[in-house]
């Protein structure tokens, strides 16, 4: 889950520091894997306009440039093959000693083509702002000569990446990590509510669910006359800021949406839906071509959204390539509903297909936002696009079950070891959404819908200590008793640690690889089963002109031993002599005779190999 601290603020009234909200974040479950600060990463990057753009003596398509780098010194010279460099243009410039991060490469002074080249023009992607890498940026002709890139542009904006553990679906969006950091004293939480959008018609299109417990819950709304085009630049900017690529204004609301409140929608082109919308399970055989591009062929255990002429959406997962709205969309229609858990993770992983809306639904998504996430997204549309909306059709459950729990206040002391007063507890039990009710030893909690997660006291616990603190619980041992400790390590687990550290002591790494293995030797021991399959892109290999397709890319590393080995000691199906063998590993040790360990290696395997003669049979044994 990313998102920047800007972003954060729109749900968060604070002053901290990123790096005091990194830290707190972990400190209460949501473990921070990442925080990039763009403004310290760019800024070496400086604006700088281009003088004089003359053709390469020695290259077609290079230009000799003269750049003005604002600092009052002598024009640089840059050679530069972009397509779009030419006297006047206003760019990004980078001095040798620069780090580029889209190419991973410290920048110098170099030669190119026989002329010296001090520096270098670059382009959005080498930047890792966008993907956009057809030429060199162009700014603005009044951009300030000279002036830090990033300040500029207003890119100092720390970006938080956290990894999620499962059960907390509703910190899939930044509105629900502002409500935990607010309950641990970092802000105040900004939650204004959500006003209904009065509908000016009976919506035309007609829902029907043929299986409720596949779909609990379905609201829908049309909006007619809608202008889509280009979402706004702070739209734009919300999206880029995570990686994301602004498609259009009516998908870039889905999206903004799906990450701002952890609730995915699916918008269709209204004309594009003929008659009314179903509910239900997809037959065997049929097939849906999706946004992603690629066709999957469905069977009755898929989850699907269907019109009078088939699939239009993979319910939950992925919408149709025939019913996305693009510019030309007038009429939309606006779905927002709940679907199993189970269903989804199954569907998704059956069809290899990993979405955003997926990795929410498959955890849970909150039921009682489902008619208000509509609410909202209606309203972004009108704001963005324009359009009358239609009255919401909703269908099944827009509500979840209550749950209270009867909570025993002692229940901290003795599962946590800390004493937490009452008033402690309400304030944060209140500030993280819940209901308390009760003064005496026992009181009742009311969870929110959101928090699907808890059922029970020692869930509750959880969340006190949490935000009290893990590093509040004291640290005490276990009672040893009197009797001697036994042994807590077999004799063989004891010889496998010895024979760990002394390998180790002569400079060995241990290697714990992934136990994947191709489909082809799962095959050899009955498995291989296309349920099993790692989802993932294929890569080509090419070998001796002929062309391999690898599907498993996180093979185990004995698997990838014995590949090298069939492909470069063996390469034909003849004997080998272990003469042989040995000057191959030779060449090994003056390959990589660089490399820390590479002697010690290939000692370890000539002796492993003993037998005068190797078949292939045996190598493989």
């Amino acid at each position: 889950m990313k998102f920047t601290l800007s972003w954060l603020k729109e749900h968060l009234d604070t002053d901290e520091p990123a790096e005091k909200l990194a830290e707190k974040l972990t400190m209460i479950g949501l473990e921070v894997e990442h925080l990039e600060d763009k403004a310290k990463l760019l800024a070496p990057f400086t604006i700088a306009r281009v003088i004089s753009a003359e053709q390469h003596p020695n290259a077609d398509r290079l230009r000799v440039c003269m750049v003005d780098t604002g600092d009052g010194a002598a024009p640089v010279q840059v050679v530069c093959g972009a397509p779009n460099a030419r006297a006047g243009l206003v760019s990004v410039f980078s001095a040798p000693g620069t780090f580029i991060p889209g190419k991973n490469i410290t920048l110098g002074v170099g030669t190119i083509r026989g002329v010296e080249s001090r520096g270098m023009l670059c382009s959005a992607a080498e930047l890792q702002i966008s993907e956009d890498h057809d030429g060199i940026m162009e700014l603005p002709a009044d951009a300030p000569i000279g002036r830090g890139y990033a300040e500029w542009a207003s890119l100092g904006d720390p970006m938080f990446e956290i990894n999620l553990t499962p059960n907390r679906q509703d910190c899939t969006g930044v509105h629900g990590i502002a409500r935990d950091l607010a309950a641990a004293d970092m802000g105040k939480f900004k939650d204004p509510g959500i006003r209904p959008v009065k509908g000016e018609f009976p919506c035309p299109v007609k829902v029907t669910v043929e299986d409720e417990e596949l779909c609990p819950g379905f609201a829908l709304r049309l909006v007619r006359g809608v202008k889509n085009g280009p979402s706004p630049q702070w739209l734009q900017q919300r999206l880029t800021s995570i990686g994301l690529r602004p498609i259009n204004a009516l998908v870039d609301i889905t999206n903004f949406m799906t990450y701002d409140r952890a609730r995915p929608l699916h918008v269709f082109d209204a004309k594009k839906v003929k008659g009314n919308l179903t509910v239900r399970r997809a037959r065997d055989g049929e097939a849906l071509l999706a946004l992603d591009g690629r066709t999957y062929t469905l069977d009755n255990g898929v989850c699907v959204i269907a019109d009078e002429h088939g699939v239009e959406s993979l319910a939950g997962i992925m919408g149709g390539e025939a019913s996305g709205c693009d510019e030309s969309t007038t009429d939309v229609l606006i779905e927002s509903a709940l679907w199993n858990e189970i269903n989804i993770a199954q569907s998704g992983r059956k069809l290899g297909i990993n979405s955003d809306a997926r990795y929410r639904f498959e955890r849970g998504v909150d039921p009682a936002f489902m008619v208000a996430g509509l609410e909202l997204a209606t309203k972004l549309v009108m704001e963005l696009c324009g359009g009358a909306p239609s009255e919401n059709v909703v269908v099944g459950k827009q509500f979840a079950d209550e749950r209270v729990i009867d909570f025993p206040l002692s229940e901290v002391k003795r599962l946590a070891g800390i004493e937490v007063p009452l008033p402690q507890v309400r304030r944060i039990l209140t500030h993280l959404g819940f209901v308390i009710a009760g003064n005496g030893p026992v009181v009742k909690v009311a969870v929110p819908s959101w928090r699907t997660d808890v059922h029970g006291k020692a869930d509750l616990v959880e969340e006190i200590v949490r935000i009290v603190g893990v590093d509040q619980v004291p640290m005490t041992p276990f009672e040893r008793g009197e009797e001697p400790r036994k042994p807590v390590l077999t004799p063989m687990q004891l010889r496998t640690r010895r024979a760990k550290r002394a390998l180790a002591s002569r400079g060995m790494v241990e290697a714990v690889t992934w136990s994947f293995i191709s489909k082809q030797a799962a095959e050899l021991f009955g498995g291989g089963m296309k349920e099993l399959a790692l989802a993932g892109r294929h890569k080509t290999i090419k070998h001796k002109s002929k062309v391999y397709v690898d599907g498993d890319i996180h093979t185990n590393t004995v698997e990838n031993a014995f590949s090298l080995l069939k492909r470069g000691i063996i390469g034909t199906w003849h004997r080998i002599s272990a003469k042989h063998l040995a000057a191959y590993l030779d060449e090994m040790t003056f390959r990589f005779n660089r490399r820390k360990n590479a002697n010690l290696f290939v000692d370890t395997l000539r002796h492993m190999v003993t037998a005068p003669v190797l078949t292939f049979e045996k190598l493989t044994a």
